[in-house]
């Protein structure tokens, strides 16, 4: 290792990300949870159009994103039981970059620690351990999956670690598909105001269940969603944080000028203008994931939970082994052409459209004989 780089990156793992085998016959990734349909062909005519007309890709993009901002609190406005204004909006190179800008702003120079509740979205930790900051985790129940509220309120008030400064949760939470519960959420409501609760809803078009609607009570609340997922946009990068003026003030100090290239804030301001016809395949899709969890059920060494978002956790009903056979499981659907991700213990799969949905069930059931 290279002796100016810390030392302690040395012990960290990146995320993966990579999801393509050209060894594959056929590829359906399901890795990942994007959306499994690419923009309509007329959209992407009028949005070619934009670049073509609009953008000089000689100029810098419009730093303050003002318009963009705007298009975004109707958007949040209109999705909640709140009024939200550009004041209410930061938006970010995807949600990657606005939790790190979060944790920029809170927790450097030893300042605190962060929370979360193991399986769930890796990086927040990951990141916290690349800028040098403590992460404590909790677990979460193996049959619901919900938070360990008693570990939880322990580590808050545990004064042997550094003082817990913001705590992450995913609604629905990432890999396994439950929303908060009312329990948690009363949790949270009772947490102190020095403490910064980051609820990422990146899957909110799917669940259709947000907690932007109390930000006005809760100032040390940050709402965190995507353009990534139901509104196809994964290419393009866009994250978006809805949050009190004074933290959207401080997110706005730390994040890098010019983050969104120009077409991006095109894309962005352009798929909220379509959302009625790119939003309404979400629909297709819940349909798709409830066909989908009933005919994976069939399987009795299979266990299944049902799902607030765009993927399915599978486990297996008898744990002992289940690691190894867990694995076997994803090589050989990895084989046969179908990409899912195995992480938080299980398999996470993302609902494709009708056609890899059937290949995924015909697939799992040959991995399922070769397993026994």
């Amino acid at each position: 290792m290279l002796q100016f780089i810390r030392s302690d990156l040395a012990q960290l793992t990146a995320y993966s990300t990579h999801h393509t085998d050209n060894s594959a016959v056929h590829l359906d990734r399901l890795d990942v949870n994007e959306n499994p349909y690419d923009l309509p062909e007329e959209l992407k005519e009028k949005l070619a159009w934009t670049w073509q007309q609009q953008i000089e890709s000689n100029r810098y993009p419009d730093g303050g994103y003002l318009a963009l901002k705007e298009a975004i609190a109707d958007y949040a406005t209109d999705s909640s039981n709140a009024n939200f204004a550009a004041a209410n909006i930061s938006v970010g190179n995807g949600s990657d970059e606005l939790i790190r800008s979060l944790l920029i702003a809170t927790c450097l120079n030893g300042e605190g620690s962060i929370l979360v509740a193991n399986p769930t979205f890796s990086m927040y930790g990951i990141l916290a351990k690349t800028l040098g900051i403590p992460v404590v985790t909790i677990a979460r129940s193996p049959d619901t999956f919900e938070i360990d509220l008693t570990a939880a309120q322990a580590a808050i008030i545990d004064t042997q670690q550094p003082p817990i400064r913001v705590v992450f949760v995913v609604h629905p939470n990432s890999p396994t598909g439950n929303a908060l519960t009312e329990a948690e959420i009363t949790w949270l409501r009772s947490l102190p105001q020095h403490i910064l609760i980051v609820i990422d809803e990146a899957y909110f078009e799917f669940s259709q269940t947000t907690l932007a609607d109390e930000l006005v009570q809760h100032p040390n609340w940050v709402v965190l969603r995507t353009f990534s997922k139901a509104f196809r946009l994964a290419a393009h990068r866009v994250g978006y944080a809805i949050a009190h003026p004074d933290l959207i003030t401080t997110l706005e100090t730390v994040r890098l000028p010019y983050n969104l290239p120009s077409f991006t804030i095109s894309a962005a301001q352009f798929a909220l203008s379509e959302r009625q016809h790119l939003l309404a395949i979400v629909d297709v899709l819940l349909t798709e994931r409830r066909k989908l969890i009933a005919e994976l059920s069939k399987h009795k060494q299979l266990r299944l939970w049902n799902s607030d978002a765009n993927f399915i956790h599978i486990r297996l009903q008898n744990v002992n082994e289940a690691d190894s056979k867990l694995e076997a499981i994803y090589r050989s659907l990895k084989q046969q052409g179908t990409l899912i991700r195995y992480t938080g213990g299980g398999l996470r799969l993302t609902v494709g459209t009708p056609d890899e949905n059937q290949r995924t069930c015909d697939r799992m059931k040959q991995a399922l004989v070769e397993m026994l």
